[in-house]
């Protein structure tokens, strides 16, 4: 029987990770499961313990949105230490990438009986941000500073605190000249956003990269270029679906490491957490991380 370590970010979605735990701590314990719970201070706190809990041979559990599950799965790449996702978040989008039920009871299934699968993790590098390890995607510009809007809401959760950060970046955001290198090939490009994704989905269930696999070794990259604002808002929309991918604005292209820049300080986020500015370097980390789903 499994042994399970929790790592729990308290404030996750603006409620509790608390209460997310607790509906799967039951049926993971009646099935005899060991279960201990640890509760975060911080990002770098919680890597702490999923790593001290990974060298005792623990199942690390992320209980949290997509800041968590990246911190903890960044942490964990590469050490063979076994990660579940209890989503608790606003995005949840790595889980919703890895199809994790929302169900509690069929969650616990899943944790108890499902044999680790191998996946990708991106590794992120920066003069000026240190390295670090993420799980679903780096994106560079308007929608880092449209994720930056959304973590500083108040009043507003989940997709709403998205949108409302989206049309406060967009109303502000000019177009920027991009330098993008993929495995040695430089692309210009100049637009909104360069997105090098694990995952398919970001921004809180977007369908950014549709085509994008946690596990082929490989990155999208997904280029959105300069266009009138409403067009932009239509592809925007465009975004729950995937279907802004057969837009002209759109480009897509696939590698294993992706160098980054701009002709100004454009922002650039990663997984809802990393907050600095261009350049950047990212790679793909194949199979490094054993995650149950």
């Amino acid at each position: 029987m499994r042994q399970f370590t929790a790592v729990v970010n308290p404030t996750a979605g603006g409620s509790t990770g608390a209460a997310a735990l607790l509906a799967v701590a039951r049926p993971l314990r009646e099935a005899g499961a060991e279960l201990e719970t640890e509760y975060s201070r911080s990002l770098a706190h919680a890597q702490e313990l999923a790593r001290d809990a990974g060298r005792k041979g623990r199942v690390v559990l992320a209980v949290g949105g997509d800041g968590i599950a990246g911190g903890i799965g960044g942490a964990l790449s590469g050490t063979g230490t076994v990660l579940g996702l209890v989503p608790a978040g606003r995005g949840n989008d790595f889980a919703r990438a890895l199809e994790l039920p929302s169900d509690p009871a069929r969650l616990a299934e899943v944790l108890l009986h499902n044999e680790p699968r191998a996946v990708d993790t991106i590794e992120v590098e920066s003069a000026v941000h240190d390295r670090t390890v993420v799980l679903g995607s780096v994106y560079a510009g308007v929608d880092a500073l449209a994720n930056r809007h959304a973590n500083q809401a108040r009043l507003l959760r989940g997709a709403a605190s998205y949108y409302a950060g989206g049309l406060r970046a967009v109303t502000t955001w000019r177009a920027a000249r991009y330098r993008v290198t993929v495995d040695g090939r430089e692309h210009r490009h100049t637009g909104y956003t360069v997105v090098a994704a694990n995952s398919g989905y970001y921004g809180s269930g977007r369908l950014i990269a549709p085509d994008a696999r946690v596990d082929d070794g490989l990155l999208e990259i997904v280029m959105i270029s300069e266009a009138p604002r409403r067009l932009f808002f239509a592809l925007m929309n465009d975004l729950k679906t995937g279907a802004h991918v057969d837009r002209p604005q759109v480009r897509i292209l696939r590698g294993r490491e992706i160098t980054i820049s701009a002709d100004r300080d454009v922002p650039y986020g990663a997984d809802g957490e990393v907050e600095a500015v261009l350049p950047v370097t990212v790679r793909v980390l194949p199979g490094a991380l054993r995650v149950l789903c």
